[in-house]
């Protein structure tokens, strides 16, 4: 289960210093192994709610319930492990460190759980999402669609009951885009998914779509 209850996030203004609100939720709330797609107009906190989701920032105000745990009653230590544990994120921008090779960027996940990597369990997952011969390449070696399948793999690794996905096809071409999505909706299968995109047609993909200035207080 994920539920918002009452959520406010605010950060401060650059130029005034003041707070501004730039997400409210008033009540939103999915099944355990649903998969929305998350909509709404730029600007409108979409990454903030994923942030949020993930525990990555801390809501000014409400609750937010990830599995049963409120995240945030948490500490931000206590955020880290519970992200690490529960949740794959699946980064826009991909965040893939390009000193390391696809395998090592996928090995990371085990770190930040605080787990003793297992190379062959990360060796699997790549050659899952169909990556068996470049996961000794750095990410510099790899076309845009290819990163994005090692981000991908990073999520899965910890077997996370959660996917958080942040635009995933959003600088993939349409037939790449097409691939990524069929991927990455198949082996969310029974996990949670919640998926932010601009595309009409990606959301039409999904059994729900949420657009979100309707859960906005």
């Amino acid at each position: 289960m994920l539920q918002f209850d009452q959520v406010v996030k605010r950060y401060p203004d650059p130029l005034t210093g003041r707070l501004r609100e730039v997400l409210r939720v008033g009540r939103f709330e999915m099944a355990s192994g649903e998969h929305v797609a998350l909509r709404g107009a730029s600007g409108s906190g979409k990454t903030t709610f994923l942030h949020l989701c993930s525990g990555l920032l801390a809501a000014d105000s409400g609750t937010i319930t990830v599995q049963g745990t409120a995240i945030t009653s948490l500490s931000e230590p206590e955020r880290d492990r519970f992200r690490a544990s529960t949740i794959g994120y699946v980064f826009q921008s991909f965040h893939l460190l390009g000193a390391f090779t696809a395998l090592e960027n996928v090995l990371m996940a085990a770190y930040a759980k605080g787990d003793r990597p297992d190379r062959a369990a990360a060796e699997a997952v790549l050659e899952s999402v169909g990556l068996a011969d470049r996961m000794h390449h750095p990410p510099g070696a790899l076309s845009v669609g290819q990163q994005q399948r090692v981000c991908i793999a990073r999520a899965l690794f910890n077997n996370p009951s959660v996917i958080l996905a942040d635009e995933p096809t959003g600088s993939l071409d349409p037939a790449t885009a097409a691939e990524v999505m069929d991927l990455l909706q198949a082996r969310s299968e029974g996990r949670t998914l919640v998926l932010v995109t601009h595309d009409p047609a990606i959301a039409a993909s999904f059994p729900r779509t949420v657009d979100l200035a309707e859960v906005a207080a």
